[in-house]
């Protein structure tokens, strides 16, 4: 018996976020798996814009942590794990959102959350995974989200063969990040300008923005925090949660929502603009000026779909782990 795909499999999904800026990113991960659990994406590949080995060290611990459920049958000893990208941007502090949960210990004072991220040795190149994770795909298989500095996709694009790949294998880009048509400068963009400007001018596919004025509008509720994640004793993400503010308080999901758009632009959560460029000014500020022939749209929040939202927000985050077999052909 082989172990390789029978048939086309579920959408992979490249994130490259900056783990530690915000509660954001631990819930977009979360919501992908929970994705995965449903069999409508597989998360295929996760990086880090910023350099902080602890914060890989979280991300390794929340994959695994996911990777981990238990099976009964003739896969019950398969377990799926992935490394963590660690990029060579800016590195952010230590944050408790991910030093609370990694300093927790069993009662033999085991970790509490297995991961092999311990230094740089055990994270992983960024292009070269990005690459590799594109090559794996099927054509047209696969979507891209961003939700930190654009500093490891704009680095991506350098490598040969990249952009052919990105052309062949994808098809979005979501990005949270900017305000649209036009605003103010954004965090994630100022902390690398350069790239984000390298990126908008050439991503070689289609770009979705999804801005602050959209991304403001859309929160997770401290409510399910406190509910639905009570299956489990121990929890990495509402350990994180709890750790990043005072409880109770209601989370930005703005790139929550990049990630589910991202696998699910069908369903209609968000109105979007007629295609046009994107462009990133020096300091960071984002202006769309609208093209017939551009290949960048923005989200437009629409009131209507608010309630839709947060059920997917809220079901997809706290679903339980689902490790899913591996097709197999006799």
């Amino acid at each position: 018996m082989q172990l390789f795909d029978q048939g086309k499999p579920p959408l992979g999904v490249l994130l490259d976020c900056d783990m530690g800026s915000t509660i954001g990113d631990p819930l977009a991960l979360a919501l992908l798996y929970g994705l995965e659990g449903k069999g409508e994406a597989r998360v295929i590949s996760v990086s880090i814009g910023n350099s902080n080995l602890n914060a890989a060290a979280y991300v390794d611990a929340v994959m695994r942590f996911y990777s981990s459920a238990p099976k009964t049958g003739p896969f019950a000893g398969f377990s799926r794990s992935l490394p963590v990208g660690l990029g060579g941007g800016k590195k952010l502090n230590d944050s408790p959102l991910f030093t609370e949960p990694l300093s927790k210990n069993n009662a033999d004072g085991s970790p509490l959350y297995t991961r092999v991220v311990h230094s740089l040795s055990d994270t992983a190149e960024v292009s070269a995974l990005f690459r590799n994770a594109l090559t794996s795909q099927y054509d047209g298989n696969c979507v891209v989200v961003l939700s930190g500095p654009a500093t490891n996709l704009a680095k991506a694009l350098d490598l040969p063969g990249v952009k052919e790949l990105i052309s062949r294998k994808t098809r979005l880009l979501c990005v949270a990040g900017g305000t649209y048509p036009d605003g103010p400068p954004d965090f994630n963009f100022q902390t690398d300008v350069a790239a984000a400007k390298k990126l908008f001018a050439e991503w070689p596919a289609t770009i979705v923005a999804l801005g602050s004025e959209t991304a403001a509008q859309l929160k997770f509720p401290a409510a399910s925090i406190e509910k639905d994640f009570a299956w489990s004793p121990a929890h990495p993400i509402v350990d994180a949660y709890r750790a990043y503010r005072a409880m109770p308080y209601d989370a930005p999901a703005g790139n929550m929502a990049a990630a589910l758009y991202a696998v699910h632009p069908q369903e209609g959560y968000f109105k979007v603009s007629n295609p046009g460029t994107i462009a990133v000014s020096d300091d960071g500020s984002t202006r769309f000026t609208p093209s017939s022939a551009g290949r960048h749209r923005y989200l437009i929040f629409d009131p209507a779909q608010e309630e839709k939202l947060s059920a997917a927000f809220t079901n997809l985050a706290s679903a339980k782990p689902t490790v899913r077999a591996p097709r197999v052909t006799k």
